[in-house]
């Protein structure tokens, strides 16, 4: 067996079209990316997620960290904790986080979801 690795997830552009973000509050949020892994009966994944500028209601249902490699967003808990990100962030956002999000500049993530 292999063991899966992508090469500089920056520069990536072959990637999969996930389409928009299903719970919009502004704008058109748009998503694609790459599956690196998913792990049996989906219990677990990691990949590139990518997302365009816009503004939704988020609702995290499973354990995920993050690595965001390029762009900016602000994510707003609903207790009002404030997460801004940027190149470099790195985060863990555990299950049944709620809030919102907003991309300002289209961002590129490293994620592993359980």
């Amino acid at each position: 067996m292999t063991t899966p690795k992508l090469q500089n997830p920056e520069e990536i552009t072959d990637t999969v079209d996930w389409g928009e973000i299903p719970t919009m509050i502004e704008g058109h949020s748009h998503t694609s990316g790459v599956l690196l892994h998913k792990g049996p009966e989906g219990q677990s994944e990691c990949g590139i997620w990518i997302c365009t500028p816009g503004y939704w209601d988020c609702h995290v249902t499973r354990d995920e960290f993050c690595h965001f490699l390029q762009g900016r967003a602000t994510y707003t808990r609903d207790d009002g904790e404030v997460i801004e990100i940027t190149p470099g962030t790195v985060a863990f956002f555990e299950q049944d986080w709620k809030g919102t999000c907003r991309v300002h500049e289209t961002v590129r993530k490293v994620y592993m979801i359980r």
